[in-house]
């Protein structure tokens, strides 16, 4: 599981075309919406057969601190 594919994975959950980092704090987007985190649960359940919940969300911060909770989920 590379960091890179995990954001490219995590950027076509949006309608638009966004540009993300390790460092991004997705709730501050402005495309974030409760159906983008609903889409992003479903692209890790899918592409890492991992399940995280909205409280992964709450504690993490970042797209990069994200893609550390599914590596930590996958093991």
């Amino acid at each position: 599981m590379e960091l890179n594919e995990f954001i490219q994975n995590f950027a076509e959950q949006f309608d638009e075309s966004v540009s993300l980092a390790a460092d991004t704090v997705y709730s501050d987007l402005d495309e974030w919406s409760s159906m983008t985190s609903l889409a992003v649960i479903a692209m890790v359940d899918d592409e890492y057969d991992v399940q995280i919940t909205s409280a992964d969300f709450s504690e993490c911060k970042t797209v990069g601190e994200l893609f550390e909770r599914v590596k930590e989920l996958k093991k």
